[in-house]
Parts: structure tokens; C-alpha cells; sequence
């Protein structure tokens, strides 16, 4: 069975222009050098500026590499968006997601850091997601030099970057060293059990990241085959048992994704536990829409999460005016 004919017309074209393949140690290795991006560009660019930093990390593991944006017309403390880029987490890196971040910095007028945090399966968990706690810790820490204000401080990401957002939104609740205002959350991958389902939705996952792509992510990332009992939280954060206290939560999906029902039933749990949580499904979607830019769909999606970024840093704004004024 094919799903092809539920897929958006604006996005029909892209997946008959990438081949199938299958995820392996040696793809994997082909893939990352035809997707190797160079640098981002270090130096102002129609009124945006980025810089490079290098934040040492845990003893025995390397610097980890940031990317921090910043629009220059804006005046005075700025909300920042810690940003952790795709790749099922294998693959990807900042200077791949530069124009993405980019249009964040000129869409909601916040500072972005990016996060060139490290790929399994060199470093499976925890070290993808210590490098980025570390480069969080970094920023709640250098907010005055930064021009940052500290209690407007967001996480986000897409595919397995939004897998590490969520986890790395559990841990800092947990750690209780930094207070977060928001977390982004697009198409994440945050299941390992979606792998081992006996019953796998029939009409998601077909295009771009499939159910074997997503078994040699997990594997890679966990070190071991996926479904199994010991998966930590924070590794998955599906696996977390309570959501309560995570920070309000944008989330979507496209209905083709395989990561759609897990992706739903985060959502429902963080309402359940009182989180505020806004949900978009976008009909016709696969995984990696975002790759057509031009489409319709795409662009709404865009003009979504940015409506909600923009809304986000608004209210906490407004709550910490109201709190210094009582």
C-alpha cells in the first residue's frame, strides 16, 4: 500500500526527486558528505549578526560549538531560543540550519543559539544531550554579555532536535538550575517504542524518515536495539512518567509523519498534566516538509510557529512586569 496519493500536491514533487535508500553505517557516511554545509556566515548580514563560540563541556568531552544569532535593530534585554537541529541523530549540524535560524532571528526578533552538539553513533546518550545542557547553562549563565533576558528563555527543534528540546526541557525542570518559558517543538522524535509497535499506523512513514530509518537512529542514539525497558526519560522523553512543570509547549506534526501518534499522545499527556500545549496536524505532510519551502503548507506551519514563539515571549514579558511591580 502506498500513501502517495494522501501527499499535499506542493509536496509530491520532493519525494519523487529522493531515491530510496537504506540507513547504514556506510550510508550514513555518504549521506553527511553530500549534506556537509560550509560555515555559516560569521559576520553581519542584512541587519543580523552571528558569532561563534566554543563552551568548554564536562570533564573529558570537547568544546561544544554554538552559533548565536542576533538581530541588530532591536534594543534592550532580547528572548532567546536555544536551537538544536535535525538528523535523527545521526546527522545535521548549525551550518546546515542557518537560514532556518535566520528566518527565526528576522520572523520574532529574538536571539537564536544553535547547538553543534554531537552525532551518534560516535556518541550515542547522554552526550548529544549534555552538550546541550551545556550550551543551555552557557546562555542562563552569560545572559548580561549576551543581551539576554534570563527569565525568557525557550528551547526548540526539529525532528530529532525537538526530541532533544523535550528531553532537555525535562532535565533542566529536574536539574531546577534554569527556569524555561517555552518549548518549540516540531515533528519530534521522541519514541523509541514507535519501533517496536505491533500495530504501526498503515498511512505514516513512508516518505522521507521510514520505520527502518527511525529503527538505526534509535539504535544509534541508544546504543542497543530500541523498545526495550530500561530507556531513560531523558534519552526519550516519551518515557517520562510525569510532565508536570515543563514549560508551555508549541507542537506539530504532518499526518504522514511517522512520528505522528506518538507526537499526539505527548501532546494529550502534557495537557493532561497542565501544560499549556498548542497542536497543529497538517493534512498531507510528511516528515521533512520543511524541505519545500515554497509550498503552502509550509509556509503556514512557518507563520504558526513563529505566531506562537512571538505570543510566548510576549506573555512572559508580561508576567515578569507584573511581578516586579507586586
Amino acid at each position: 500500500m502506498t500513501t502517495r496519493h494522501l501527499v499535499d500536491p506542493e509536496l509530491a514533487a520532493l519525494i519523487e526527486q529522493i531515491p530510496d535508500s537504506v540507513l547504514t553505517t556506510e550510508t550514513l557516511k555518504q549521506i553527511r558528505a553530500m549534506s556537509s554545509q560550509p560555515p555559516a556566515t560569521l559576520n553581519q548580514v542584512a541587519a543580523l549578526s552571528v558569532r561563534e563560540h566554543f563552551i568548554p563541556g564536562p570533564e573529558g568531552t570537547p568544546d561544544v560549538r554554538v552559533l548565536v544569532y542576533r538581530p541588530e535593530a532591536v534594543e534592550g534585554p532580547l528572548p532567546a531560543l536555544l536551537w538544536m537541529h535535525g538528523g535523527g541523530y545521526i546527522m545535521g549540524s548549525v551550518d546546515g540550519e542557518n537560514s532556518t535560524v535566520k528566518s527565526i532571528v528576522a520572523a520574532v526578533g529574538c536571539a537564536v543559539v544553535s547547538v553543534d552538539y554531537r552525532l551518534a553513533p560516535e556518541t550515542p546518550y547522554p552526550g548529544p544531550l549534555e552538550d546541550c545542557y551545556t550550551a543551555l547553562k552557557w546562555l542562563a549563565t552569560h545572559t548580561n554579555e549576551l543581551g539576554i533576558d534570563p527569565q525568557r528563555i525557550a528551547v526548540g527543534g526539529s525532528s530529532a532536535g525537538a526530541g532533544l528540546a523535550a528531553a532537555l526541557a525535562l532535565l533542566a525542570r529536574d536539574r531546577g538550575e534554569i527556569p524555561l518559558a517555552f518549548q518549540i517543538l516540531l515533528a519530534p522524535m521522541l519514541d523509541d517504542r514507535t519501533c517496536t509497535l505491533e500495530t504501526p499506523h498503515p498511512y505514516t512513514g513512508e516518505f522521507i524518515w521510514t520505520a527502518e530509518d527511525n529503527c538505526f537512529g534509535w539504535t544509534s542514539l541508544l546504543g542497543h536495539a530500541p523498545g526495550g525497558p530500561d530507556v531513560s526519560p531523558y534519552a526519550a522523553a516519551a518515557r517520562a512518567e510525569h510532565l508536570e512543570g515543563l514549560p508551555a509547549t508549541f507542537l506539530h506534526v504532518g499526518a504522514l509523519d511517522l512520528f505522528l501518534e506518538e507526537d499526539l499522545e505527548y501532546a494529550r499527556r502534557l495537557m493532561r498534566a497542565g501544560v499549556p500545549t498548542e497542536l497543529h496536524v497538517y493534512p498531507g505532510v510528511y516528515h521533512g516538509f520543511r524541505m519545500v519551502a515554497d509550498a503552502q503548507v509550509t509556509q503556514t506551519a512557518a507563520r504558526d510557529q513563529f505566531a506562537a514563539l512571538k505570543r510566548a515571549f510576549a506573555s512572559s514579558r508580561r508576567s515578569n512586569e507584573a511581578t516586579r511591580t507586586m
